[in-house]
Parts: structure tokens; sequence; C-alpha cells
């Protein structure tokens, strides 16, 4: 299989290092494709095999996979300045988040699009994602497109292509999420005088030790957290400032908007 990349950023670039990592494209046979001329030298020190070029150089697409990875931003902008068409026979997988299959197809004159949302741990091969397709992809076109997703970690099919506004939400844009209330615990550490290494150290060990927790127990979360929140005890005092502050509902909200955020970058 040949790829194209159009918009070699850091979600570009990290697809292209996982498919070259499983071996299921040859570093020959990538074409990764940036809008900065300046960014090409560091781009082929990682990538030296690989073909690299500017949107305004590249006159033709090689390639049975067009991987479309630039901000939904700029999706208008780089349809409009692309110097390429596409061919009938060439499949296009939209990583933009809440750009509609529809709009793609318009804006390229294009059918056969497959339009995924990932998140920023395929950068290390963990992360998931949610994808959908056009109709007029063959179910073998779709086998092939989940095996490169994959190789960033997992991924899920989803009949309907609106739950993809929600993933957005939920996973692609829930990393952040993670780090923000990390930050916050961190910050608490340092207040109550630990040193901030040792804050870090022992909040990210606590993060990674409830995730594997969650992951290997049979309990409810609900019932996880009755484990550590004993009647008057510490945990319960943090938890009733947490729901006399309506924290989960903050953090529901603050999600629900970021689904409205993805449907409003569609246009």
């Amino acid at each position: 299989m040949k790829i194209a990349i159009l918009g070699a950023g850091n979600m570009g670039l990290s697809f292209s290092k996982s498919f070259l990592k499983y071996e299921l494209i040859k570093p020959e046979n990538l074409h990764l494709i940036t809008r900065s001329q300046s960014k090409i030298p560091k781009i082929a020190e990682e990538f030296p095999k690989s073909q690299i070029s500017t949107f305004d150089e590249t006159e033709e697409l090689d390639a049975d996979l067009v991987i479309i990875a630039v901000k939904p931003q700029d999706f208008q902008y780089t349809t409009e300045n692309i110097r390429f068409s596409l061919k009938e026979n060439q499949m296009v997988l939209s990583i933009m988040a809440g750009i509609t299959i529809e709009k793609i197809q318009n804006l390229l004159n294009h059918r056969l699009v497959v339009r995924a949302m990932p998140n920023s741990p395929t950068l290390l091969g963990m992360g998931i994602t949610g994808y959908t397709a056009a109709e007029g992809i063959s179910f073998s076109q779709l086998i092939s497109i989940e095996r490169l997703l994959n190789s960033t970690g997992r991924s899920v099919y989803l009949e309907n292509e609106d739950l993809l506004n929600g993933v957005t939400a939920l996973s692609g844009s829930g990393p952040a999420y993670f780090y923000y209330i990390i930050d916050a615990m961190i910050k608490a550490g340092v207040e109550m005088g630990i040193d901030e290494n040792l804050s870090k150290l022992f909040v990210k060990q606590t993060m990674l030790g409830a995730y594997h927790l969650i992951n290997n127990s049979e309990k409810s979360l609900e019932e996880l957290i009755k484990d550590v929140a004993s009647k008057g005890g510490t945990t319960e005092a943090a938890l009733r400032t947490f729901e006399e502050n309506n924290f989960k509902e903050i953090l529901k909200s603050g999600i629900l908007n970021a689904e409205k955020r993805a449907k409003e970058l569609n246009g």
C-alpha cells in the first residue's frame, strides 16, 4: 500500500511512525505533505527514505490512501490551494475533528471517504480511534483501514457518523481533562508542602495504579470509590467538597461543550 499524508503535524507523523513500526508500509511508499517548507529538513531527518513535499509543489499523488491530517479550521484553505486532484479509486481517511464525510466529499469532489477520530496517546501506540465510512467503501477496504488504525492502539467502528462528535469530545479531547485534573492534584500537593517532583510522582503513580484497578476489577466505579472512602475519613471529606461544588456536573458540561464545538467546526 502507498500512503500520502496531507498535513505532517503531530498526529500525521505519529500515524506514519506506527505504520512503519509495524511494517504496514515501506518507508519509500510514504509521502508526507506539509504546508511549511521550513519543516521539511526536520521531517526528512525522521523519515529519510520517504517522499516529503509542500502543498504547492505536489501536483500528483501516487497513493492508494490519502490521510487528511490538517487542522479542521485549515481544511477549506487546503482544498482551495492543493494542486493535485484525487483519482476515482483513491481512498481518503480524514482524522479532522468535526468535519463531516459529506463536506469532505463535496470539497474534494470525491466519494471514497472514511472519517476517524484518534486521540493523542496514538503517539505511544496506546490511542483509541472511532471511525465510520461513506457508502461505497467495501468491506475489504474498511478492514485495511482498521488494520492501519489498530497500529496506533485500538479502533471502534461506528454506524452513526453523528456519534463521532461525541467521540471527539470524550476520547479525542479526553487526555487533556486528565492532565487538567492531575495538574490540580500536583498543585494541591505543593500547597501542602510536598516537593513538586515528589508530588508529581505520587499523583502519576496513583493515576497509573487506579487505571489498572479499573481495568482488572469486576467492581463498578461506585464500588471502587466506596472501597477508598471510609465513613468520616479523608476521602469522604474530599468527595463531599466535589459534590457540594458540582464538580461532576461541571466536568460533564465541559465535555458536552466540546461536542458542541466539534459540530460547529463543520461550518
